[in-house]
């Protein structure tokens, strides 16, 4: 078994500020937090205006089925309605090496 990255690129819908983003991101804490497989979870935004929200996961069933609970959790609808949904790349990744400090 082999940890997974789930890596989500995406950019803002029109009127969402990045505050407003982070924030409504910040409510899936406890979700994220709390399903089994969890490891690590960061998000970043690029100077062209793209966002990766990049999780960790033990292994691929994990991040599955993470995946597939998503859409029901009380947030995120608010949370999908905040990106351009053409923008939204959902990739599912094998990781292969990892470097930590």
């Amino acid at each position: 078994m082999t940890q997974v990255a789930e890596i989500v690129t995406f950019k803002l819908a029109n009127g969402t500020t990045s505050e407003d983003f982070v924030n409504l991101s910040q409510a899936s804490e406890g979700f994220v937090r709390s399903a089994p497989g969890f490891m690590h979870r960061q998000l970043s935004l690029g100077e062209d205006g793209q966002w990766t929200d990049y999780v960790i996961w033990q292994d691929m069933q994990s991040a599955k089925d993470a995946a597939a609970q998503f859409p029901e959790q009380n947030f995120a609808s608010a949370l999908m309605a905040t990106m351009q949904p053409d923008s939204v790349q959902v990739r599912h990744e094998h990781v292969l090496w990892n470097m930590t400090s």
